[in-house]
């Protein structure tokens, strides 16, 4: 990486975790991420879910006719399997051997599109069996659905209920504990003894570096500073930024960049989900350099994601400068319109060339 204090160039980073959606609106949010991002870890939970390699190579074929219409050759979309109370262990070896990146974990009711996710951990032993024989990642939501439990503090009861249990029945799973949210989580990848090096890691959003819980609440509700798991308290989110500037591997970078329309996020039940795909580099360059952290941003943008999945890291380079950018206040998303992230104010970073 080479730095000044204006400027940066940084191997071109890849996203761990994001929402692309499907039809028309998928043209409208695919170039964002692939103007910054060399990959991106595709999330399947449509409408119907993708719950077979099947249905997850349709969808492939879908997303790769959109970049070939929009004259993206440079991105290549990592594809995932939606986890259900069904899935075989011999879905599990066929997803392996078609190049599926990893099977998501969604606690059912936990988030959009998720009334499929799995009710009972135990159900799915036989198919994370089979991801632990063949060496396939398991990306975890993490947090229990149950409606007694305060929705503050869902992720940390997850970690001793679901995750710890898990890890002990089966110490040899890969897990990636996406977008994590809590000191809890940050602290427990941090610290969780494995017996190979990369058996646990996590991401983290631009959001989550970047506000705390005040956000959704500043001036009124906010419903597009509204996602799942929901902003915590500014201990939280500095424990986060701690971890992601740590230099520590097993923390990368993962948008869960989500899109959806301006009316379905403003509205009497909003939907969950931020869309930082806009200028996603320039949040998680000012949340480094709000720490004096900017030599720290390539690892985890660049280098820990592609270690822990065993793939190459990439070559070409991207630069971006401290020179604020101010973003629109909506986009075209299909026939609708999308607010993304920080609508109407600025970003400290953007990106200048990639």
């Amino acid at each position: 990486m080479s730095t000044n204090p204006q400027q940066i160039q940084i191997t071109q980073p890849d996203d761990w975790h994001l929402h692309i959606r499907d039809g028309d609106v998928m043209a409208s949010v695919l170039a964002d991420t692939a103007r910054q991002f060399a990959r991106a870890v595709i999330m399947p939970n449509l409408k119907p879910p993708v719950t077979t390699v099947e249905l997850a190579k349709a969808y492939r074929s879908r997303i790769e006719s959109k970049l070939a219409s929009l004259q993206i050759k440079n991105f290549t979309p990592l594809m995932t399997l939606y986890l259900t109370d069904n899935t075989s262990a011999e879905e599990v070896r066929k997803a392996k051997a078609d190049g599926i990146i990893g099977l998501k974990l969604y606690p059912a009711g936990a988030t959009t599109n998720s009334d499929a996710g799995v009710s009972d951990i135990h159900q799915c032993y036989a198919a994370l069996e089979a991801m632990q024989a063949v060496g396939m990642p398991l990306l975890v939501h993490g947090e229990v659905t149950n409606s007694e439990i305060d929705i503050f503090d869902r992720e940390a009861v997850f970690i001793d209920r679901v995750l710890e249990p898990l890890r002990r029945d089966l110490p040899g799973l890969k897990i990636v504990f996406e977008h994590i949210t809590t000191l809890q989580a940050a602290h427990y990848v941090r610290d969780t003894v494995t017996s190979e090096k990369h058996l646990i890691g996590a991401t983290i959003t631009p959001q989550h570096l970047l506000m705390n819980r005040n956000a959704i609440f500043s001036g009124g509700i906010r419903p597009h500073h509204y996602c799942l798991p929901v902003l915590k308290r500014e201990e939280h989110r500095l424990a986060l930024l701690e971890v992601a500037t740590s230099g520590n591997p097993r923390f990368f970078l993962g948008t869960d960049s989500a899109p959806h329309s301006k009316g379905a996020k403003e509205s009497a039940c909003g939907c969950a989900g931020c869309y930082s795909a806009f200028n996603a580099m320039g949040l998680y360059a000012e949340a480094f350099d709000s720490v004096g952290k900017l030599d720290r941003l390539e690892g985890f943008a660049s280098f820990f994601g592609p270690d822990f999945y065993s793939l190459p890291r990439n070559t070409q380079k991207i630069t971006l400068a401290k020179q604020a950018q101010s973003i629109p206040q909506e986009l075209p998303f299909g026939g609708e319109t999308i607010i993304p992230l920080r609508a109407g104010e600025s970003v400290a970073w953007s990106l200048i060339s990639a």
